[in-house]
């Protein structure tokens, strides 16, 4: 619990009553090595911080090689299919855990009761969508203004990480080449 305040705290200052009624609607929940736990055309009804783990959001296709991973999220950072949580609408793609992960999550019903009854549900909501927001629109920008070669080396550069704990097949799907392109991108470095 204590690093979901510290990260909600550099947004912004939390009351005692805020705080204590915020985690009161907190469920944790666990999710072994890769689990799915968000799959494709289900409602996304959480919106969760990883206490620990990683998770990969994708489009599971029929041939497991030929899956599109678009994105990644680690330890302190927010998840969620968000714009199926937001319209309550069938997830197009599908959420897995790619190591042991702890989610602390919160429901959509309690996170709109979070909104109407506290003083700081609503500022905390905002800044999490702008920040979410802000990620999803980086990556647009590297897809379409990079080369394959340059989003590797941002992505080693900003998220060492993830080449230690995600699988060469993941990342090489994240920057859209094959494994073998990436394979040769790898050698030429």
């Amino acid at each position: 619990m204590q690093q979901i305040k510290i990260f909600l705290e550099h947004i912004a200052r939390i009351s005692d009553d805020d705080w204590a009624f915020f985690t009161s609607k907190l469920e944790r929940r666990e999710f072994p090595k890769k689990s799915i736990f968000l799959k494709l055309n289900d409602v996304e009804n959480h919106i969760s911080f990883i206490e620990s783990g990683v998770v990969r959001l994708f489009i599971p296709k029929e041939d497991p090689d030929k899956e599109i991973t678009f994105g990644f999220s680690f330890k302190n950072q927010f998840i969620s299919a968000y714009d199926s949580f937001l319209t309550q609408s069938p997830s197009a793609y599908q959420l897995q855990a790619l190591t042991d992960t702890i989610l602390l999550s919160i429901n959509y019903k309690d996170l709109q009761e979070v909104y109407e009854k506290t003083q700081i549900g609503n500022l905390i909501g905002r800044l999490t969508a702008e920040r979410l927001f802000l990620l999803k629109s980086r990556r647009e920008q590297h897809l379409l203004n990079l080369t394959a070669e340059e989003r590797y080396l941002k992505l080693f550069k900003e998220r060492p990480e993830l080449l230690k704990e995600i699988p060469l097949k993941y990342i090489s799907s994240y920057i859209g080449v094959t494994p073998q392109a990436l394979s040769r991108i790898r050698k030429r470095l």
